[in-house]
């Protein structure tokens, strides 16, 4: 094996499941999350010289913004998005014993409500609830200070809370 596949092997080939995970979330399509990922993977091989030691963060960074591009493009192109309904498919297909339906329901609920969180509190929910990612590695991924992706968090979780159980109380802060 060249140098170059081996370091690209070592640095990102571990992370390929959490890139398509983020890239899944932040997309909400596995096809397009697909694209996301292969075009992320391109790019780290041209640069896999310039990685730091620790690829995932690297890595999970490339999935984002490549991501994010391609959201962009999308949505320049199409006045309509496509819903994220896999959540309601697998709740409808569900077999029919009562605590495993329920437990699909609230997994659909969790997923939906994910899904509709703004993207700045999605990805940091994300990465941290999802992928297991450290404040610091967050903060690296995104590009953000620690403590704004601490507040991220903490809002991105009270909106999912509020959307899960309205009685739990509306979310006061409305801006992303």
């Amino acid at each position: 094996m060249t140098d170059a596949r081996q370091r690209w092997a070592e640095l990102f080939a571990p992370h390929l499941d959490a890139a398509w995970r983020l890239a899944r979330w932040l997309t909400g399509n596995g096809a397009e999350a697909e694209e996301v990922v292969q075009d992320s993977c391109l790019r780290a091989w041209r640069a896999a010289g310039e990685a730091p030691r620790d690829g995932r963060a690297w890595l999970l960074a490339i999935v984002r913004n490549t991501a994010l591009t391609r959201l962009r493009n999308t949505r320049r192109r199409e006045a309509n998005v496509v819903p994220f309904e896999e959540a309601l498919r697998e709740a409808a297909t569900a077999p029919a014993a009562e605590a495993v339906l329920e437990g699909r329901q609230r997994e659909a609920a969790l997923r939906a409500a994910l899904a509709a969180l703004p993207l700045p509190f999605r990805e940091v929910v994300v990465l941290r609830d999802l992928e297991g990612l450290s404040y610091a590695e967050i903060a690296a991924v995104l590009g953000l200070p620690a403590g704004t992706v601490m507040s991220r968090l903490a809002r991105g979780r009270q909106r999912l809370r509020a959307a899960l159980d309205p009685a739990a109380g509306e979310v006061r802060d409305a801006a992303p």
